[in-house]
């Protein structure tokens, strides 16, 4: 019997979520399977990925092989490190400590640059945010002043109207006032 790791489709229609799952290589692609090693989600960014380290590198050291997918979780995840160092083990060529220490360096520097991606993808997110709310107050100053402008235009207009009214009135006033005088 031939075993694959490979992935298995859950989820709901545009949203999926996969099962890692070492299955005969038979069964169908969402049918039985030997052991659930792990879960994928691509929905989020960067993608989530919980791999039972230990369980996968058993399987591979029993000879399942991963699908191309598989093989790039199984890659990001460190677990065909761990086989590789494991048969540098069986060899000879490193003791376990050699290979623990190896294995806990690529996985530090692993961590570190998720933590930078994550880091930066906030950043970004924070800053879409921060021009998003900057462009806002500029609208709003705008629509503020021009309602301040219209209001003042307004006034403005209903002013001097009276005004012109008063002050034609004021030099026929003037007129009678000297015609009386004289």
């Amino acid at each position: 019997m031939s075993v694959k790791i490979r992935l298995q489709r859950h989820g709901k229609k545009g949203k999926p979520f996969y099962w890692v799952v070492a299955a005969d290589a038979r069964s169908k692609r969402d049918g039985k399977y030997l052991e659930k090693i792990g879960t994928y989600n691509p929905n989020t960014n960067p993608a989530t990925i919980d791999l039972n380290l230990d369980s996968a590198v058993r399987w591979l050291h029993n000879g399942a092989q991963p699908t191309d997918t598989a093989k790039a979780i199984l890659s990001y995840k460190g677990a065909l490190l761990k086989h590789h160092l494991d048969g540098g083990i069986r060899k000879g060529a490193l003791t376990q400590e050699q290979a623990d220490a190896k294995l806990a360096a690529w996985l530090e520097a692993k961590n570190g640059t998720v933590d930078a991606k994550k880091d930066g993808l906030s950043k970004a997110q924070a800053d879409v945010k921060a021009k998003a709310f900057k462009a806002e107050q500029d609208v709003n100053a705008k629509r503020l002043a021009a309602a301040a402008q219209a209001e003042a235009d307004a006034i403005a207009a209903a002013t001097p109207a009276e005004e012109v009214e008063v002050s034609e009135e004021a030099p026929a006033a003037e007129e009678n006032n000297e015609e009386t005088q004289a």
